[in-house]
This record gives structure tokens, sequence and C-alpha cells, in this order.
């Protein structure tokens, strides 16, 4: 009987061990699967649907500042029970790379005309469209409600003025801001590490060679033509024409008086201009600012090296240096 007990005890300890080693694999994995939970990369369709798509269909925007209905509308318009993951991929493809084809959303294509041709590459847009087929979207507050009673099942908002038009300047305004911050980010991605690691000094160089490159190549890849143009020039090739000069005035203006900066927009035989002030910060005046005092010795002998005619010097913060002078088509 005694033997039988010590064998029970020996049974029952190495079960509670295995159950033990049962349970902290069973918690790792748990933990491994948090963790990848927590690590895990968004939907690349989802990244490129709000960096591109939410500049005209946000879903946080307030009613009137709306450029278009909200992914979700489209959403709801364009997948059914019948359509296919590939149909509506098909169908997305057509609708961006051609804005005047034919919509199943006539009325808000009539309220705010055909959407801007925006070149999109073809793997981008297929991305995209598989976030929209297979997640939920972001709704803006009070959509369900709003929908239900400002939509006719089928008929395509045929009797709804849901989003209130901003008209076209303010469409295209938000279009050149966004080419305008694209360049701006990759220009000064680039010079901050060029100031950390060959110092300002250094960085004058990297703005002699590259930063027209840069600006290049974000126009080529947005169809446009994507300028920074001053009055004051250091480079000869940012010469602003006369009427830019009247712009880079009339900014200096506004904002010299505390006013709230709104872009100028021109549309003419479906060419847009946009323009837009290039105001300083304190980094700026290391290269800008005054001599012997902001912008140090060595930085002024190098501006003199390569700049001999060079007279973008003298700036304070908050001052306009120049101007955003972008060109890009309204449609095809």
């Amino acid at each position: 009987m005694k033997k039988y007990s010590i064998f029970l005890l020996i049974v029952i300890f190495f079960s509670s061990c295995k159950e033990n080693q049962k349970g902290k694999i069973e918690s790792a994995q748990n933990i491994e699967v948090t963790q990848n939970a927590k690590t895990q990369e968004p939907h690349p369709g989802k990244v490129i649907m709000e960096r591109e798509c939410y500049l005209c269909h946000n879903p946080k925007a307030k009613m009137a500042d709306r450029f278009a209905p909200p992914m979700e509308a489209i959403k709801r318009h364009y997948i059914d029970s019948t359509v296919s993951q590939q149909e509506f991929t098909e169908a997305l493809i057509k609708w961006i790379n051609d804005p005047e084809t034919e919509t199943k959303i006539p009325a808000a294509h009539k309220e705010f005309g055909p959407m801007p041709y925006l070149p999109n590459r073809e793997d981008a847009l297929i991305k995209i469209a598989d976030y929209i087929y297979n997640n939920e979207l972001e709704r803006p507050e009070g959509f369900e409600e709003y929908f239900k009673s400002s939509y006719k099942e089928g008929t395509g908002l045929e009797d709804c003025n849901c989003y209130g038009s901003p008209g076209p300047e303010k469409v295209y305004g938000t279009i050149g801001m966004a080419y305008a911050k694209e360049a701006k980010k990759a220009l000064g991605k680039s010079l901050t590490k060029a100031i950390q690691e060959k110092g300002t000094v250094g960085a004058i160089g990297f703005c002699n060679l590259e930063a027209m490159q840069i600006t290049d190549s974000v126009s080529l890849m947005k169809n446009a033509v994507i300028k920074r143009v001053s009055d004051k020039l250091r480079n000869p090739k940012n010469k602003a024409t006369p009427k830019e000069l009247e712009y880079i005035d009339w900014f200096k203006e506004v904002v010299a008086s505390g006013d709230e900066i709104e872009p100028v927009v021109e549309t003419k035989d479906g060419e847009v201009s946009f323009y837009y002030p290039i105001t300083t910060n304190a980094l700026c005046l290391q290269c800008h600012g005054t001599p012997n005092k902001q912008v140090l010795p060595q930085t002024m002998t190098a501006l003199n090296k390569l700049y001999p005619n060079d007279m973008a010097l003298g700036y304070d913060v908050n001052q306009v240096r120049g101007m955003w002078s972008i060109e890009f088509y309204s449609d095809k």
C-alpha cells in the first residue's frame, strides 16, 4: 500500500509538471500572438488610401469641407453580394484612370464634377481595392442614419445633395497643398540628414547639387511641375516670374498681418496653377539669417563660393522666403 502511494505521488507530480509546461507553452504562444498583433504592419492599401484618397474622401472632414463622398459611401454603391473582388478592382482601376467614365453615383458626379485625374500605379490601386473590399472602413459620425435618410437604394444619390460642393478651387488647392507637402517632406528629410552627417557647411553642397533633383523627382511622381521660386535669389534657377513676384508680395502682406494663409489657385483650359508661400523657421536661419550672426563665418565662406550673387540672406523667422509654384492638370 505504501509503495502504491509513493507511485501515485510520482505520477501526480509528473502530470503536474506536464500541465505546467503545457500552460507555459500556451502562455508563451499567446504572448507571441499578442506581440505579433501589436507589431503587425498596417495593410498597404489602407496606408495608400489614407495618404492619397483621403485628400478628398476623408471621413473625418466636416460636412461643409468635404470634397467628395466618403469611401464608405463609394464602397456601398460599388460592392454588393453579387460583386466579386476582381470585378470591384477592375471597376476601381477603370474609374480612377478615366474619371469621365460612367459612375454608379451619378448625383455625386454631377455635384462635384469628375474626379481630378491623378496618376496612380495599378499595383497601388489593387492594394487599395483589396483593403476596401475586405475591411470595414472608417465612417463619418452619424453616417448610417444619414445614409438611410439621404440615399435611395439603387438610385445613386439622385435626390441627395449630401456633401456640399466646395468648388474646384478648394479641391485643387488641397491637391496642390498635398504636392507641396510631399516635396517639402522629401527635401526636409534629405536636408536634415545632410546637416547631421556633414554639418551646415556640408549641407550647402547638398542644396546646390540635389535640392532641385528632389523636387523634380516628386514632380515626375505626381505628374506635375513643382517649383520653389523666390524674389531674393540664391540659385538663379529659382527666379520667380513677374506674376509669381506679385503673389510673393501679396503673401508677405498676409503673413505680416497675421491673417490665415490660403493658397492661390487658378484654372484655365484644364490646367491648374497653385501658389503658396514658403516661410522661414529657426533652421532656415543657419543659411538665410543675418551674416556672421545666425549665418556663421565658415557658412558664409561656403555660400560666397557657390553663390557669388547670393541675395537670400537677412531673414528672420516666419518671413516669406519664397513660394511654391505648382502646375498640374485638372483632368486628362
